[in-house]
C-alpha cells in the first residue's frame, strides 16, 4: 500500500514516465462523473486529498474504469500506437532542444517546430515527430495555427511512406483537440488512408471520427469527401457520401453540391442526375451553384438540349441567374447555333447587376470569329481591353479553402 504523501506525488510525475498515472485519470474522472450529487464543499483541497489518500491502488479497481476514460478522456489520447523508448528519449530531447532554443528567440518557435519535424519526416523517423508534436501540444508550448504546417508536414511524410495508421492517428488528435485544420490536412490525411486499399480500414477510420463527432456536425465528412475526390480516390468519396447516414450525419447543401461535382468531373452523368433529382425530393432544394454544376457537366458533353431544360428550373423555382449560369448558357446556345441567344444574353448580364469575366468576353468574340461576324468580335474586343480592370479575372476564380 503506497502512503498518502507517495500517492499524492504520483499525480505531478508525467504520464510517460509513469503507469500510475492511469490511476489518477480514472480517479479524477470517477470525480467528474458524480459531480452532480456532491456539494461545492466536495471539491475543497482537503476533500480532494481525503478523497485520493482515501482510496487504495489496486490494478482490479482501475479496469472497469477502461470504458469511461475512453469517453472522458479523449483529449489525453496519445498518437502514439507502437513507439519504442529510443523514440520517446529522442522526442523529448528534440523538445528540450526547442525550450532552450525558445528562451534564445522566443518569436521563432514556428520556424523551430517546422525545421526539426521537416529533419525528422526526411529520416523517415515519423513515430518520433508523432510524439514531439504530442509533448509541444500537451506542455502548450506553441498554439495551434503555429503547429498547423508541422501537423501538414508530419501527414504528408505519412502518406508518401504509405503508413496509414499514424496519419488516421494523427488527424483524429488534431480533431478531437479542435487543432486547426486546412485543405491541406484533409487532402494529405485522405491520400494517406485511400493508400491502405482496405475497405474495412477505410469504414473503422469514419466510425471513428463519427463516434468523436458529438455535434454531428456534417462538415468534417464534407471536407474528407473533397479530399479523397482531390487526391483522386472518387471511389472512397462516394463511399463516404453513401455511408454518410449511417455515420450518423444528415447531407446538407455542400454535401449534395460537392458529389455533384465529383459526379459531373468524371463524367458519370447518369449517376449525377440521380443524385440532383433527388435533391429536389429532400428537404434540401439546389441552389444556383447545383444548378451550374449540372449545367457545366452536360454542356461539357455536348448536352445542349438539357442544359436548356435544366436552366429553365432555375427561374421557376426563383433563383436568379450569377456569372456562371451566364457564362455556361451563352456558351451551349452558340455552340447549338443559336447567336442570338447567347448575344442577348450577353448584353442582359452586362445591363444587370453582374461584374463579366474576361473568359465570357473571350467566349463570345472567339464564337462570333468562328462564325465569320468579324466586325462584331472586333467591336467587343474594343469593349474589353477598355474595361479589362473591372472584369473578373482568374484571381477571382481561386478555390477558396473548404
Amino acid at each position: 500500500m503506497l502512503s498518502a504523501s507517495n500517492r499524492l506525488k504520483i499525480v505531478v510525475i508525467p504520464r510517460w514516465k509513469t503507469p500510475y498515472l492511469l490511476y489518477i485519470s480514472s480517479l479524477c474522472n470517477s470525480c467528474s462523473y458524480q459531480s452532480s450529487n456532491r456539494r461545492e464543499s466536495d471539491f475543497s483541497p482537503k476533500a480532494l486529498h481525503m478523497q485520493i489518500t482515501s482510496t487504495p491502488v489496486k490494478l482490479p479497481w482501475i479496469r472497469p474504469l477502461y470504458p469511461m476514460l475512453r469517453t472522458c478522456t479523449l483529449k489525453a489520447r496519445s498518437l502514439v500506437t507502437q513507439a519504442s523508448i529510443e523514440d520517446e528519449e529522442l522526442a523529448h530531447q528534440i523538445f528540450d532542444k526547442i525550450i532552450s532554443e525558445l528562451q534564445k528567440t522566443p518569436n521563432s518557435i514556428n520556424e523551430l517546430c517546422t525545421n526539426h519535424i521537416n529533419k525528422l519526416c526526411k529520416t523517415k523517423n515519423l513515430q518520433t515527430a508523432t510524439i514531439l508534436l504530442q509533448l509541444l501540444h500537451n506542455k502548450h508550448a506553441i498554439n495551434g495555427i503555429d503547429i498547423l504546417p508541422s501537423y501538414n508536414l508530419l501527414l504528408n511524410a505519412a502518406s508518401e511512406n504509405n503508413n496509414t495508421k499514424i496519419a488516421a492517428h494523427i488527424f483524429k488528435h488534431m480533431y478531437v483537440n479542435h487543432l486547426p485544420m486546412n485543405s491541406s490536412t484533409y487532402f494529405y490525411t485522405t491520400k494517406a488512408i485511400s493508400k491502405s486499399n482496405d475497405l474495412t480500414f477505410i469504414l473503422s477510420f469514419l466510425k471513428e471520427i463519427s463516434d468523436l463527432n458529438y455535434t454531428r456536425d456534417v462538415t468534417v465528412f464534407n471536407r474528407i469527401i473533397y479530399g479523397f475526390a482531390e487526391c483522386g480516390h472518387v471511389h472512397n468519396a462516394i463511399l463516404v457520401f453513401d455511408n454518410i447516414k449511417s455515420l450518423k450525419c444528415k447531407p446538407d447543401l455542400i454535401t449534395y453540391n460537392t458529389i455533384l461535382w465529383i459526379y459531373g468531373k468524371e463524367g458519370r452523368l447518369d449517376e449525377m442526375l440521380d443524385v440532383f433529382s433527388n435533391m429536389k425530393k429532400t428537404e434540401i432544394p439546389p441552389d444556383i451553384v447545383s444548378y451550374n454544376t449540372v449545367v457545366n457537366s452536360l454542356r461539357k458533353v455536348g448536352r445542349f438540349d438539357l442544359c436548356v431544360v435544366v436552366m429553365k428550373e432555375v427561374g421557376e423555382v426563383g433563383l436568379k441567374f450569377d456569372l456562371r449560369t451566364y457564362t455556361a448558357l451563352i456558351e451551349c446556345f452558340f455552340r447549338s447555333g443559336n447567336v442570338e441567344e447567347s448575344l442577348r444574353l450577353f448584353e442582359e448580364m452586362k445591363r444587370g447587376q453582374i461584374r463579366p469575366s474576361i473568359y465570357v468576353y473571350r467566349s463570345v468574340i472567339s464564337n462570333l470569329k468562328r462564325l465569320g461576324k468579324l466586325e462584331l468580335a472586333g467591336k467587343l474586343l474594343e469593349e474589353m481591353n477598355e474595361c479589362m480592370e473591372d472584369l473578373v479575372g482568374p484571381k477571382d476564380f481561386k478555390r477558396k479553402n473548404r
